[in-house]
C-alpha cells in the first residue's frame, strides 16, 4: 500500500548528477515505495533544483534502518564540527 507521506524543504548546497555539478534548491522526503531498491517501503531522498530540470536531480533510497543511521551520522558530525543541536 502506497503511504502517500511527503515532506519538503528549501536546501542550500550542490549535487552532481549526469552533467555534472549544480546547486540544489529542494529536497522531497517520501516514505513509500521506491523506485529501484528492493524494498517494500524506503526512505526516498530527493534532491533538485526544478528551474535547471529534470538533470538536476540526486536521488537516493535507503532502507528505514540506513535512514536512522544517516540521520545520527549527519546529527553527531555537526555537533562534533561545533553546531548547536
Amino acid at each position: 500500500m502506497c503511504t502517500g507521506i511527503v515532506e519538503s524543504a528549501k536546501v542550500s548546497g550542490s549535487g552532481k548528477g549526469p552533467n555534472g555539478w549544480f546547486s540544489l534548491e529542494k529536497v522531497h522526503v517520501s516514505y513509500d515505495h521506491p523506485f529501484h531498491s528492493s524494498l517494500e517501503h524506503a526512505l526516498n531522498l530527493d534532491f533538485v533544483n526544478e528551474s535547471e530540470g529534470i538533470s538536476s536531480r540526486v536521488a537516493v533510497e535507503l532502507s528505514p534502518e540506513s535512514a536512522k543511521s544517516l540521520v545520527s551520522a549527519i546529527l553527531n558530525s555537526l555537533s562534533r564540527g561545533g553546531i548547536v543541536i
